[in-house]
C-alpha cells in the first residue's frame, strides 16, 4: 500500500487509538491499523491541533486507510473524511477529488447527493463544481445510496468561509470523531441520517464501539426516540453496538435526537456510561415555499419616481433555513393588466421588495386602463435553481390617486331665478374633476367670494354628484334689488400637488333674477297696543291702524276688516282703519286674559289675486269699581243648646282689582228679633264671625248681612244668611225645616276653621 502524499510514516495503533481503529476498521482480524496524518498543522475549530500534533484520540483524523490484509467488504464510503484546501476558485467540471463507495453488491443504481447545489458527484465518484465558485463554506456532505446500502462522507474545506452558516454548524457536527475518551472505552460518533428515507427498514445507520467491555456485557440505548416519545425510532444491537433506524425521519418534526449509550452486565447493571449520542437528521428539499400572510395588498401613489417600494412579499419554507433548501428567490410570473407596460414592477429576488420600474409619467392613474394590478409572485427555494420547489401568491397593487387635477366648472356662467320671499336651492353648479371620486382629491368645496354682503346666499356640496347647491337662506326683496351677481370658486378638500394650481376654470359667475310677487300688506307696529278704562262708552275710538303694501311699484289700495274679535266689542273702518267700540269693554269678561283683550285685523290689497296681511291689537283694560262684593257661605246651622254660640265665619270676595276690593266692612243689616240676639265681629280684611248672644229655639232664621268694599265710591251688597237652629240630642241633629241642609256642630266648627286657614 502506498503512502498518500503529504502523509507521515506508518504508525502502529497505540492502546488509546485501539478502540478507534476497531470502530473505523470493524472487520479487521488484527489488532493494528494504519493511519496517516498531515504534516502541516491545521487548527481545529476549537483551537486544538489537528491529528499528528497531539494525542491521536483528541482530533478528527484527516485520512484514514486500513490495512487490506484479511478484510471483508464493508458497505459504505472507504474514506469518511476529506480535507480540501480552499482554492482561489473551483473551476466548472474540473475534478476536485474521487470518492469511493461500495455496497459490496456491485453498486447497482448508485446515486449521490451533495449538500450544496453548486456541486455534483459523477457516476465514477468524481466530485466536480457545476459552475465557477469562489467560496462554498467550510463543510460539504456527500450522501451515497443504493438499494442495499447508504453512507455519508464529509468534505472539510480548509480555509473556507462561513456562507449563511456551514452544514457542520447546522448539524453541530463535531470534527473530533471519535470523541475524546476521557478515561472511558465507549466510542461514539454523531450519526447523520437523511430525512425521508424509503424502505427497507430497519437499516443500520451507525455503530458504537467499546473495545474494553467485559464479555457478556451488553449495549443499551436510551433517550427521546428510543424509550421516550416518540418511542421505537432507534434501537441498538446489544451485542455488536450497531444502531439502526426503524422508520422514515422528518427533520421538520425533529431535527436532532439526543440519545445515550451505556454498557450493562447480564443483570442490567450499568458498567460504563451513559455516553451522549447525537443523531442529526439531514434536511432534504421536501417543503415548498408558502406565502401565509395574505391577502397581499399594496398601494403606490401615482406619479411616484422609478424605484419606489410598494410592498414586501415574504414566503416561508419549512426546510432547514441554513441550507439552500430554504434559500428563497422571488420573481414576478405574471402581471395583469399588462398595459401600458408588461413590466410595471420589479421584485427584489432576495428580499421580496416590489418596486416600480416605469417612469412617473406612465404611472398616471387617470390614463391607466385599470388602476389596480395583480401580480403572480413566485418564490423558489434552492436559491432559484431549476431543481428548486416553488410556491405562488397574488399581490394586488392599487395605484392611489393624488390631487393632480383641479376641479373645473362646466360653464363659465350660470343663471338662476327666484321669487321674492322664497328660500331654498335655486341652482346646481356642475364641475369636472379627473381625480378619484372616492377621495378628497375629487370632492369639491365651494365658496362665494363676491356678491353676498347680506349673507342671503349659501352654497353646499352635493356629496353624491359633487355639484354646488346654491341656496337662498334669507328672503330676497324685489323692490330692493331685482338682480344679484355672485362670484363662486371651487377647490378640492385635499390640497393640490405643488406643480398644479387652480386656474380661471375654477371660478364661475351666477346671475340671479328676483321675480316680483304680490306681497301682503304689513301692519306697523305689530302688535298694536292701547290702554283704556273698562266701561267706556260705546262708539269710543280706540286707534287707527296703519298697514303698508311692500309692492311699492304697483300702487295698490288697502282695505281693512276684523279677523278675530272674541267678545264682539270692536269695529274697524275698512277705508281708513279707525277702530271703535260696539259694546261695553268689561275687564271681568271671560274673554279678557290678565286685563288684556286681543283682537286680529286684516289688511287686503287690491292685487290679482289680492294679498292679505294680519295685524294684532292688544287692549289693556284698566279696572273700575263696578262689582259689589259677595259673601260665603250663605247657610249655617247651630244647636239650640250649644254652649259655644259661634254660628259661622263669613268670607267676602270681589271681582275688581285692588284698591276696589278689601278691606271689606261686614254689618247686620236688620236684626231678626227685637232684642238683638245676633252679633258680627271682624276677624281680618276679608272675614268676620257671626255669633249668638243667647240660645234660640229650634227654627230657621234669615239674617241679612251687608258687605261693603273699599272702592271710591264704595259698592255694597246685602245677602241673607240662612241660619238653622236644630235640636241636637244623643248625637242626632234635628232641624225643623223639611228640606233644610243639616250640618252637625262639629262640621260647622270644622268649616269655620277651614275658612280661617284660607285667610
Amino acid at each position: 500500500m502506498k503512502t498518500p502524499p503529504g502523509a507521515s510514516s506508518r504508525t502502529k495503533c497505540s492502546r488509546e487509538l485501539r478502540s478507534f481503529c476497531a470502530f473505523s476498521c470493524p472487520r479487521a482480524k488484527k489488532s493494528t491499523c494504519t493511519a496517516w496524518f498531515p504534516q502541516q498543522e491545521h487548527p481545529s475549530e476549537n483551537g486544538s491541533q489537528m491529528p499528528g500534533h497531539g494525542s491521536p484520540a483528541t482530533s478528527t483524523m484527516v485520512l484514514l486507510l486500513t490495512s487490506a490484509e484479511d478484510l471483508d467488504c464493508t458497505p459504505g464510503f472507504q474514506q469518511k473524511v476529506f480535507h480540501i484546501n480552499q482554492p482561489a476558485e473551483f473551476i466548472e467540471d474540473q475534478s476536485i477529488l474521487n470518492l469511493t463507495f461500495s455496497d459490496c453488491k456491485g453498486n447497482d443504481k448508485l446515486r449521490y447527493e451533495v449538500s450544496s447545489p453548486y456541486f455534483k458527484v459523477n457516476s465514477d465518484g468524481g466530485l466536480v463544481a457545476l459552475r465557477n465558485i469562489t467560496a462554498v463554506g467550510k463543510t460539504l456532505f456527500v450522501h451515497a445510496r443504493t438499494p442495499h446500502a447508504e453512507d455519508m462522507a464529509e468534505l472539510v474545506i480548509v480555509g473556507g468561509r462561513d456562507i449563511q452558516g456551514s452544514l457542520q454548524d447546522i448539524f453541530k457536527f463535531a470534527r473530533t470523531s471519535p470523541v475524546p475518551r476521557q478515561k472511558r472505552s465507549i466510542v461514539v460518533s454523531p450519526i447523520l441520517i437523511p430525512e425521508n428515507q424509503r424502505q427497507p427498514f430497519p437499516r443500520d445507520v451507525g455503530k458504537v464501539v467499546d473495545s474494553d467491555r467485559p464479555e457478556r456485557s451488553k449495549f443499551r440505548l436510551t433517550g427521546k426516540g428510543v424509550d421516550q416519545e416518540p418511542k421505537g425510532i432507534f434501537r441498538i444491537n446489544e451485542n455488536t453496538g450497531s444502531v439502526s433506524v426503524t422508520r422514515t425521519l422528518d427533520r421538520e418534526v425533529i431535527a436532532v435526537y439526543q440519545l445515550f449509550v451505556e454498557t450493562t452486565d447480564v443483570n442490567g447493571k450499568t458498567l460504563e456510561g451513559p455516553v451522549p449520542l447525537e443523531v442529526i437528521v439531514i434536511d432534504q428539499n421536501d417543503n415548498r415555499p408558502i406565502f401565509r400572510e395574505g391577502p397581499y395588498i399594496g398601494h403606490v401613489m401615482e406619479g411616484s419616481p422609478t424605484g419606489t417600494t410598494v410592498m414586501r412579499m415574504t414566503a416561508f419554507d419549512a426546510d432547514d433555513p441554513a441550507t439552500d433548501n430554504a434559500l428563497l428567490r422571488y420573481n414576478i410570473r405574471q402581471q395583469t393588466p399588462d398595459k401600458p407596460s408588461p413590466n410595471m414592477f420589479y421584485i427584489d429576488p432576495e428580499k421580496g421588495d416590489i418596486v416600480t420600474v416605469v417612469s412617473p409619467a406612465l404611472l398616471d392613474r387617470e390614463t391607466l386602463e385599470n388602476p389596480k394590478y395583480e401580480l403572480i409572485i413566485e418564490a423558489q427555494d434552492m436559491a432559484g435553481l431549476d431543481v428548486g420547489l416553488t410556491g405562488t401568491a397574488t399581490a394586488t397593487i392599487m395605484i392611489d390617486d393624488k390631487n393632480d387635477h383641479s376641479p373645473k366648472f362646466t360653464k363659465k356662467e350660470f343663471q338662476a331665478t327666484v321669487e321674492e320671499g322664497a328660500v331654498g336651492v335655486i341652482v346646481n353648479l356642475t364641475v369636472e374633476d379627473k381625480d378619484d371620486p372616492t377621495t378628497g382629491a375629487w370632492r369639491a368645496a365651494y365658496t362665494i367670494i363676491n356678491g353676498n354682503p347680506g349673507q342671503s346666499f349659501e352654497i353646499h356640496t352635493n356629496p353624491q354628484t359633487n355639484e354646488g347647491m346654491l341656496s337662498v337662506v334669507k328672503p330676497l326683496d324685489y323692490e330692493i334689488s331685482a338682480f344679484h351677481t355672485l362670484l363662486i370658486k371651487v377647490e378640492n378638500e385635499d390640497p393640490l400637488v405643488p406643480d398644479v394650481s387652480y386656474g380661471a376654470s375654477s371660478t364661475a359667475t351666477v346671475h340671479i333674477t328676483v321675480l316680483d310677487v304680490n306681497e301682503g300688506p304689513v301692519f306697523y307696529p305689530d302688535p298694536m297696543m292701547v290702554t283704556r278704562r273698562e266701561n267706556i262708552s260705546v262708539g269710543s275710538v280706540l286707534l287707527t291702524v296703519n298697514a303698508t303694501d311692500p309692492d311699492s311699484l304697483q300702487h295698490q289700495t288697502i282695505r281693512y276688516s276684523v279677523y278675530k274679535d272674541p267678545a264682539g266689542w270692536l269695529n274697524i273702518n275698512p277705508i281708513n282703519g279707525t277702530v271703535d267700540t260696539t259694546a261695553v269693554l268689561d275687564r271681568e269678561s271671560p274673554f279678557v286674559d290678565n286685563s288684556v283683550y286681543t283682537a286680529l285685523f286684516l289688511a287686503i290689497d287690491s292685487g290679482n289675486p289680492p294679498a292679505t296681511g294680519t295685524g294684532t291689537l292688544l287692549i289693556t283694560l284698566e279696572d273700575v269699581n263696578d262689582n259689589a262684593p259677595f259673601i260665603y257661605p250663605t247657610v249655617a246651622e247651630v244647636c239650640d243648646d250649644a254652649k259655644n254660640l259661634s254660628v259661622v265665619i263669613l268670607g267676602a270676595s270681589d271681582k275688581d282689582l285692588h284698591p276696589n276690593t278689601d278691606p271689606f266692612k261686614f254689618e247686620i243689616h236688620k236684626q231678626a228679633v227685637p232684642d238683638k240676639v245676633w252679633k258680627i265681629s271682624k276677624i281680618n280684611n276679608t272675614h268676620a264671625l257671626v255669633s249668638l248672644l243667647q240660645n234660640l229655639n229650634k227654627a230657621n232664621y234669615n239674617l241679612p248681612i251687608m258687605v261693603t268694599d273699599s272702592g271710591k265710591p264704595p259698592m255694597t251688597n246685602i245677602t241673607d244668611l240662612r241660619v238653622q237652629v236644630c235640636s241636637c240630642r244623643n248625637s242626632k241633629v234635628d232641624c225643623n225645616a223639611a228640606g233644610a241642609l243639616h250640618f252637625s256642630l262639629p262640621s260647622l266648627l270644622l268649616l269655620s276653621l277651614f275658612s280661617l286657614a284660607c285667610l
